[in-house]
């Protein structure tokens, strides 16, 4: 039993029509035929009962994404719940969940567990090929900020005077 995902909602109408599109991606997933590519995984996770599993193909975008754009398993999750773009080229509305790491992560050992994964990636190459399309891998950013002892003069002395709020100065 799957999710079911991808209710476009009102909020979707909302947006501005240029918030959250990205031409490449729109332009990958229309070139792709996902059909070969959604036989390929069609039977995993496919329990009738318990919790229902993300669709395999949304797992499937969310790897491709992961290569294409060079991210971890936290990074791709992140950039799953930040960019709208992701989320609409992987299958998932505003309100739907974001598969967390350990799901992504688990999704890929059982492509490998099963020999699925090169056959995947192979498909998907060969079509972009096909279709004259080369897919050039990016790198998602992230700024990290961190707390740091910092030296700021102070206000009340002039230049050249010292700084009392310098621990180091004597």
């Amino acid at each position: 039993m799957h999710r079911q995902l991808g209710d476009t909602s009102f909020a979707y109408a909302l947006l501005p029509e240029n918030v959250g599109r990205n031409a490449r991606l729109k332009q990958l997933a229309a070139v792709l035929d996902w059909e070969p590519v959604a036989a390929v995984v069609g039977d995993i996770y496919p329990a009738p009962e318990g919790r229902p599993s993300y669709p395999p193909l949304v797992l499937v975008k969310v790897l491709l994404l992961q290569q294409w754009y060079n991210a971890s398993d936290p990074e791709i999750k992140a950039a799953l719940w930040d960019r709208l773009s992701f989320r609409r080229f992987v299958g998932l509305s505003l309100q739907d969940p974001v598969p967390d790491h350990s799901m992504i992560s688990r999704f890929r050992s059982a492509l490998a567990a099963r020999g699925s994964g090169e056959c995947l990636f192979g498909e998907v190459t060969r079509q972009l090929d096909a279709a004259g399309f080369r897919v050039k891998a990016g790198t998602l950013t992230d700024a990290t900020l961190v707390a740091a002892q910092a030296w700021r003069p102070s206000l009340d002395e002039g230049p050249g005077t010292g700084n009392a709020t310098d621990p180091d100065a004597t």
